[in-house]
């Protein structure tokens, strides 16, 4: 991990956030980043040795006791070396160093061992509604 730098707020442009999208098969959407960024507390970035953005976790929050851990990702060729567990551990001291007192996430099952194994969360009840279902 020492060939990859690990900053808080760093900046990030939206065409940054396309190609690590696009990088691991993802659709990415212009002008997504340049929209949510301003709904941040923060965000963490990896980069490697030539400045290539290599990884991302974005914290929303609720203004006070509350974030949220959003859009964790990692450039495709550079996935498992740990540099998504760095930019979560990152994440969780700057939400902390805010005054958060609880740090959310939710995720597809089988990233069930990365953020309970890796990163540390524990299992919780919650609910959820998806809002553009149909007829629900």
């Amino acid at each position: 991990m020492t060939d990859f730098s690990y900053r808080w707020r760093d900046p990030v442009t939206d065409d940054e956030m396309s190609d690590l999208v696009r990088s691991h098969g993802g659709e990415p959407v212009p002008g997504w980043w340049n929209g949510i960024r301003r709904h941040s507390l923060g965000w963490v970035t990896a980069r490697d040795v030539a400045g290539t953005l290599v990884g991302f976790v974005n914290v929303a929050w609720d203004g006070g006791a509350h974030a949220f851990l959003l859009d964790t990702k990692t450039r495709g060729t550079h996935q498992h070396r740990g540099i998504g567990t760095a930019v979560v551990r990152l994440a969780v001291l700057h939400a902390r160093a805010a005054g958060c007192e609880w740090l959310h996430v939710d995720f597809v099952p089988e990233l069930g061992p990365f953020y309970f194994g890796a990163c540390g969360f524990r299992p919780t009840e919650a609910g959820l509604i998806r809002l553009n279902d149909q007829g629900s």
